[in-house]
């Protein structure tokens, strides 16, 4: 991999949103808007991050 960790910020909120999505949003660690936490790259980790994409912003670490 080219980097171990990624940064991730929520952007939106997560109220009204499919429950999937929330939970996605609890397994990455993620409970504010504007919350950024470092999340290994992984693949079980990618799969949360493009599920709710629309909702958060990613960058390299």
């Amino acid at each position: 991999m080219a980097s171990d960790k990624l940064s991730v910020t929520m952007t939106k909120s997560k109220f009204g949103r499919l429950p999937v999505h929330q939970a996605c949003l609890k397994g990455l660690g993620l409970r504010k808007i504007n919350q950024t936490v470092e999340v290994l790259n992984t693949p079980e980790n990618k799969g949360m991050i493009n599920k709710v994409s629309y909702m958060l912003r990613v960058e390299e670490k």
